[in-house]
């Protein structure tokens, strides 16, 4: 069933490719790093994400890291004020509290020390991986006492308020791990400074273009109640659907086919154990740990796990990770286009905000496994890609750079955008450079939900490296057929990495 189901969205043949490039640490180009502010609640699933954000740290530039409350989590004012959420669901749930399931603000500090225990390994695959040092540097204690709250400055909202107005025309991709209300209060800092100046309509206008808010649910109300109608041209990417397969109830979210990659069987000898000091503290079930001011953390007990037919080390969640996932070039050129899909889910334009890019139940992919149309599925079609590419880096926590695997490069001959003809064939030819030399394997597929025609082209792979593309008769003027290249090492751990080609008809 499962081979059927495979053979039913994508057609594959296996290639030989050799790299001869040299075995050495790589060196990303720092230039075109994606600038980034990740703000945390601290959640158990939080730390998991930002342990998996530190191995690929040398990815992005880290311009912040931020505390940051929720609905789930926030601090309290240490005065004994009683509150009660703003969200249906959490106000039935925990009533009137003066503090909720607060974790602290000394973890990621914690975690960056581990780091630094393994950074000396890391920078023998990539140079550029940031230190310890620099790290601690931008950790900042934003809005924390309630959930909600911005009506003070923090620290943590004036270094993003700092952020947004430097110089540096690059945008910069505020990652929402809890609430945004440490971000809305830096919008609302700025606006409080320059509204009534000669200075506004301009700083509105720089604000706008740079910001883009990637958030993981509504975790307050200061998007709707604030940013929303105060801030309507910041472009913002919304994952309320897809990320549920990366977070807790992932156990009836993702195929039975995918389900091995997020077992314990797996996650215990690719990534937690034996691979130092760092991976040690990712939390899974059945593991024994219990973080500090969570009462509702009991899934490092065996007997929960047991109770929730979990077995030792199976993946607890990482529901925010496609915040950053959105952020890694594979060569799906998604980053800025979340319409195309890839590792960061795929969205669709707003019909009320064309500044907004969000999933929901009418956002869907084919899922192959079950045959139906599957709002999950977006997200999760790259979970194998996702956690090979996660053994390869917890390797590099480990292993000198000539006993790890590295990621290929796909390249393919000719440009990436195409204008075609109805009813022609055109021949994409592949190739690929991997650092240490490994033979790739190739597969030519239809991303169909990518692309704005209903037509299936019909791809017949002629050569392990080229496939003969036929230009449906049906693709009209102007609209795109996605094709992904992708190119798998025959490495240990194998990774993936793609080539998309968008076909627009003439």
């Amino acid at each position: 069933m499962k081979t059927k189901a495979i053979l039913f969205f994508l057609i594959s043949f296996s290639l030989v490719l050799q790299s001869h490039s040299p075995i050495q640490a790589q060196k990303s180009n720092i230039n075109t790093k994606s600038r980034t502010i990740i703000t945390t609640d601290g959640e158990i699933d939080d730390v998991d994400s930002f342990i998996r954000m530190l191995l690929y740290a040398n990815e992005f530039k880290i311009e912040g890291l931020v505390y940051s409350s929720s609905q789930w989590h926030y601090k309290g004012d240490d005065k004994g004020t009683m509150f009660t959420s703003e969200m249906e669901n959490t106000a039935k749930r925990y009533g009137k509290r003066t503090a909720l399931r607060w974790p602290g603000t000394t973890w990621i500090q914690e975690l960056l020390a581990e780091y630094e225990k393994v950074y000396p390994n890391l920078l023998q695959h990539d140079k550029t991986f940031p230190s310890a040092n620099a790290l601690r540097k931008l950790v900042k204690v934003g809005n924390i006492d309630f959930e909600g709250e911005m009506d003070k400055e923090t620290e943590g909202s004036e270094w993003i308020k700092k952020i947004l107005l430097d110089n540096n025309p690059q945008p910069i991709y505020l990652q929402i791990w809890g609430g945004t209300n440490t971000v809305a209060r830096a919008l609302k800092s700025i606006e409080d400074t320059y509204k009534n100046t000669s200075k506004w309509a301009e700083i509105y206008e720089k604000v706008s273009k740079k910001a883009i808010i990637y958030a993981v649910l509504d975790q307050d109300a200061t998007y709707k109640k604030y940013i929303a109608p105060n801030w309507s041209k910041i472009k913002v990417f919304y994952n309320s659907d897809q990320f549920w397969c990366f977070a807790y109830p992932w156990p009836r979210v993702v195929p039975n086919e995918l389900q091995a990659f997020l077992r314990g069987e797996f996650m215990a000898k690719n990534i937690i154990q034996n691979h130092g000091p760092l991976l040690e503290k990712y939390y899974a079930w059945g593991d024994g740990q219990k973080q500090a001011g969570d009462e509702e953390h009991t899934h490092g007990n065996m007997a929960d796990a047991q109770k929730y037919k979990m077995t030792q080390y199976d993946f607890i969640s990482e529901g925010d990770s496609p915040a950053y996932f959105q952020l890694l070039d594979v060569g799906l050129m998604s980053k800025d286009h979340p319409e195309y899909g890839g590792w960061g889910g795929r969205m669709v334009q707003s019909k009320d905000n064309p500044h907004r890019w969000e999933d929901g139940k009418h956002v869907t992919d084919f899922n192959p496994f079950t045959n139906k149309q599957d709002a999950s599925f977006p997200q999760t079609r790259w979970i194998e890609a996702l956690q090979l590419d996660f053994a390869a880096r917890a390797n590099w926590c480990i292993k000198p750079f000539k006993e790890a695997n590295h990621a290929p490069k796909i390249i393919v001959k000719g440009n990436t955008i195409r204008k075609v003809k109805a009813g022609t064939n055109i021949t994409l030819e592949a190739s690929a450079i991997d650092p240490d030399g490994n033979a790739v394997d190739f597969k030519f597929w239809q991303y169909q939900e990518a692309g704005t025609s209903s037509e299936k082209a019909n791809i017949d792979q002629t050569l392990p490296n080229a496939a003969n593309i036929n230009i449906p008769s049906g693709l009209k003027t102007g609209e795109t057929i996605h094709i992904i290249v992708e190119g798998k090492d025959r490495g240990q751990p194998a990774l993936i990495r793609y080539q998309r080609v968008i076909l627009t008809g003439e």
